[in-house]
């Protein structure tokens, strides 16, 4: 796996949404998420994650669908049985007043763990201010979001009858690297290659992008990785940066040749 730390693209003007993003997804994650491993943490993901089923039927879940782990309706209780005994589950809805549209917003905000949120925060950071300076702000808010919705709808329509809920930025992330291989694929990025953390080195966007793509076709299935949102997210992005490159002209860009060794590790990590 190769896993890039900065790039050598330097933008024209301060990526406002890009650091406003990254700054929500930090707030929503230490300050209203919970992540105790509690029941109240599982509930407050079924109440505000998108989730396949709910989307391809238009209501939130039962209590019942949820404990069975099925999208089916039928309109009766069922006693389940748990470690603390036998529970009658009623067929009433979890969170009855949530809109399951609106949810595919808020799931774009929301973070299993550190892990997870550094990830995405540190892909979105190297690649989401140059594709931000190549759309201007508003722009780029429409493009993102976009991408968003689209790697939410790519993965639901794999699974369309799935009760699990999806979190994370990552869909929308993958748009902009989809637009950042088309825009800047001989850009240079300082990368690792995993678990080799000791030796960084400079490799053309294309490389790092491409090499990242391929590898979600090769994701366990059981890892928990909704890789399917990635690929659609991220074949979005490319599609959306060929039509627009068409119109305003090509805007790759060849890196100067990498600093010396003493500045871009660690002191030039401006990308992190």
């Amino acid at each position: 796996m190769v896993l890039p730390l900065r790039d050598l693209n330097p933008t024209r003007r301060l990526p406002v949404v890009t650091l406003l993003i990254i700054a929500v997804n930090v707030f929503v994650y230490f300050a209203v998420q919970p992540h105790d491993n509690s029941q109240d943490s599982d509930r407050f993901t079924y109440e505000h994650a998108a989730i396949p089923c709910e989307i391809t039927h238009g209501h939130p879940l039962s209590q019942k669908q949820i404990a069975l782990g099925s999208c089916s309706v039928t309109h009766s209780d069922v006693a389940v049985r748990t470690p603390q005994g036998v529970v009658t589950v009623r067929d009433e809805p979890i969170a009855p007043a949530k809109n399951v549209y609106v949810a595919i917003i808020v799931s774009m905000f929301l973070h299993a763990n550190l892990l997870h949120l550094f990830g995405n925060m540190l892909f979105l950071w190297i690649f989401g201010n140059n594709v931000e300076d190549h759309l201007r702000p508003f722009g780029f808010i429409l493009f993102y979001f976009a991408a968003g919705i689209v790697a939410t709808l790519a993965f639901i329509a794999v699974n369309v009858s799935s009760v699990t809920p999806l979190i994370g930025a990552s869909g929308a992330i993958a748009g902009v690297m989809g637009a950042y291989l088309i825009w800047f694929p001989r850009t240079r990025i300082l990368s690792v290659v995993l678990p080799l953390f000791f030796f960084p080195f400079y490799l053309p966007a294309s490389v790092v992008l491409v090499v990242w793509f391929v590898m979600q076709f090769f994701t366990d299935p059981n890892n928990g990785v909704a890789w399917v949102a990635h690929v659609g997210g991220f074949a979005f992005g490319a599609l959306v940066a060929l039509a627009l490159r068409g119109s305003h002209g090509p805007r790759s860009r060849i890196a100067p040749p990498p600093p010396p060794w003493p500045d871009a590790w660690p002191g030039g990590m401006r990308g992190i």
